[in-house]
């Protein structure tokens, strides 16, 4: 090949959302057309466009899951799905209340790619990362990163990890995640009979970690029709205390039957072997605002959050 083959190396780090870039040869290498310079090393984020050998052979960065390489494109528009979230260095898995949860903690799957540019057409991999990123918009994607991020773990094992919702709609507001890529509900059958009831067992464990738990209501289920690219069991305690807690869809998604309780999925499962939804199920989302204690109708969502004040514990 040129002689210039072994002149950049390229470090992916899928969890960051970034690729180091080091020039090691003398030919030039560049970002957004900035040069590199040798022996020099750099971070290309998505978007950015690398330049190797002066302004000869473009690529723009691309984060793929399940595809088993880092696609170097010529020139071509990103397609990074990736959200990054800052810079965390190997933190302790916290658990939600600052102490850690006894249990074995299972290193992270390797998300990091070593690339090295082999020719100017492609970049070879050598570790690649594992599940496919469907198309849908970045923040749907944002399960399958957050859950990769130390900063939001608070407990993890060989099959789940939980983490804290991004945007908790009560006090407490966990997310139980499988490690295995299962888009939705209804991608699940028989064969995850297990992994429900493990997930559902750690959701029930996390609840008991919480220093509220004996004032407070939990429930566990899942959205009925899913926002997020990657199954999800919602562990989420019944004030609805929370500033993220805004519109009428969100308090129809947590208090209407569009919240399948966790017990009815595996029965469902157990009996059917798979999740049926009723068809109309989205409607739900439009019903009038109603308390889930009480029943009583609030015209809006102000009324509704100053009456729940009342079903709050002391």
């Amino acid at each position: 090949g040129p002689r210039w083959q072994r002149g950049v190396q390229l470090k992916a780090d899928y969890n960051k959302g970034y690729v180091k870039v080091k020039q090691i040869g003398v030919n030039p290498t560049s970002i957004d057309l900035v040069d590199v310079g040798k022996d020099q090393e750099t971070k290309l984020k998505p978007g950015q466009v690398l330049h190797i050998v002066n302004q000869l052979y473009p690529y723009t960065v691309q984060f793929l899951e399940e595809m088993g390489t880092c696609v170097g494109r010529e020139s071509n528009k990103l397609q990074s799905e990736k959200r990054p979230h800052g810079d965390p260095e190997n933190k302790n898995v916290e658990s939600l209340f600052g102490k850690q949860i006894k249990t074995d903690q299972v290193a992270l799957q390797n998300y990091n790619l070593y690339n090295e540019v082999t020719d100017g057409s492609s970049v070879s991999s050598h570790e690649s990362s594992s599940t496919k990123m469907e198309c849908m918009p970045y923040w749907a994607q944002g399960l399958k990163v957050s859950m990769q991020n130390p900063d939001v773990q608070v407990y993890k094992d060989e099959q789940v990890v939980v983490i804290k919702d991004k945007y908790p709609k009560a006090r407490y507001h966990w997310l139980v995640l499988p490690w295995k890529s299962i888009s939705t509900l209804f991608a699940v059958s028989h064969e995850h009979l297990e992994l429900l009831e493990h997930m559902h067992k750690i959701g029930e464990m996390v609840i008991q970690q919480c220093p509220e738990k004996d004032s407070l209501r939990f429930r566990l289920g899942y959205h009925a029709i899913p926002s997020m690219s990657q199954l999800h069991l919602h562990v989420i305690s019944q004030d609805f205390d929370s500033k993220w807690f805004k519109t009428k869809k969100h308090w129809n998604s947590f208090t209407t039957n569009y919240f399948l309780n966790s017990t009815d999925v595996i029965a469902m499962i157990k009996k059917k072997g798979k999740i049926t939804v009723d068809k109309n199920a989205i409607q739900l989302l439009t019903l009038p605002l109603k308390c889930h204690m009480c029943k009583k109708q609030l015209p809006t969502i102000p009324q509704l959050k100053e009456h729940l004040k009342e079903h709050w514990p002391e």
